[in-house]
């Protein structure tokens, strides 16, 4: 689990209430929406005092995207032995986390919300896209290691590449299974995935 947002100091930090607080939350939103939930919503949840969330998290805001940012966390990257197989086994496994209601629920909230809070957005971006960027680099990296992606001197040039990669795989496979409601099967995840290949190799080494 993700250390959550830096809170006030006291006691130590429980990764059993933690996971029980973020967990709650989740079932919170599913169940109210945003605009009615409330820190007193999550606290009797998950059978803690107010304060307590309060010490862990300024706000509504910040413990709504560490909820969501706990279920991304667990998405993994194992090696398949090319990049090709590592590329749908997480698209697969990002599909299937988008099927849990607490995952669809609570990630369209936030990303609503957060076109009218700048301040969400970032947290967004910090706590959630910019952790799952891993997975990408780890991915180019396997590849790359096997020979079948060249190497990039420029470490911008690589960077920049590294957000693209990210910002087609999410926001195609959201798209289809949260603003289409088509299924990401194996067939669309092999199709979609040589598509991205023919994209990251070039024509030439297709």
């Amino acid at each position: 689990m993700r250390n959550p947002s830096p809170g006030r100091t006291g006691r130590p930090r429980s990764a059993a209430a933690d996971a029980a607080i973020l967990a709650a939350t989740r079932d919170a939103l599913v169940e109210l929406g945003w605009s009615k939930l409330t820190m007193g919503d999550v606290s009797a949840r998950a059978g803690v005092a107010k304060t307590t969330l309060y010490r862990r998290w300024a706000g509504k805001n910040e413990l709504v995207v560490d909820a969501v940012a706990e279920l991304f966390d667990a998405l993994e990257l194992p090696d398949r032995g090319s990049l090709e197989a590592d590329i749908e086994n997480v698209v697969l496994q990002f599909a299937a986390l988008l099927r849990r209601p607490e995952a669809r629920t609570a990630l369209m909230a936030v990303v609503a919300e957060s076109t009218r809070d700048e301040a969400l957005r970032d947290r967004i971006r910090s706590a959630i896209v910019d952790r799952q960027k891993r997975l990408v680099v780890l991915g180019r990296e396997r590849a790359q290691a096997r020979g079948e992606l060249p190497y990039e001197e420029d470490a911008s040039l690589a960077g920049r590449t590294t957000d693209l990669i990210f910002d087609v795989i999410a926001g195609t496979v959201v798209h289809r299974a949260l603003v289409s409601s088509e299924p990401v099967d194996e067939l669309w995840v092999a199709t979609f995935t040589a598509l991205l290949m023919y994209g990251l190799r070039g024509p030439a080494a297709a």
